[in-house]
């Protein structure tokens, strides 16, 4: 007799599911926000146009610019990883650790809602 592969339940799967959705919508505002000011970096006024200034100013900006480029490059991961976990809810092989072949914790889950590997795989890479 094979043993049946362990998953959860399709309450649980719709817990999680609605949690995500959640987290999606919020990480995609989110993104909006570091997208907009990233244009609105854009700013070409003519406050302190002293050289000394314009230097520091220009420093400043393509800092913040890299800045945003790095926050908004983060935020569409996360988006995307959330949007790869719905798919999975819908394949209810959501909640499976991908090395271990266990469920991953609900406490895990509930706080990285993306989470593919339980404690015991992300321990066993270090």
């Amino acid at each position: 007799m094979a043993e049946e592969r362990q998953r959860y339940s399709d309450s649980d799967l719709q817990e999680f599911k609605e949690l995500i959705q959640q987290k999606i919508e919020k990480a995609e505002k989110d993104l909006m926000l570091i997208r907009e000011s990233f244009i609105n970096d854009q700013n070409n006024g003519t406050d302190d146009t002293s050289p000394t200034f314009k230097a520091f100013e220009e420093g400043a900006e393509t800092l913040s610019k890299e800045q945003n480029a790095i926050l908004a490059g983060r935020q569409e991961k996360f988006v995307r990883d959330l949007k790869n976990a719905l798919i999975r809810i819908e394949n209810k092989t959501y909640g499976i650790c991908r090395v271990t072949g266990k469920l991953i914790g609900k406490d895990r889950l509930r706080a990285v809602p993306h989470a593919t590997l339980s404690i015991e795989a992300k321990n066993m890479q270090r």
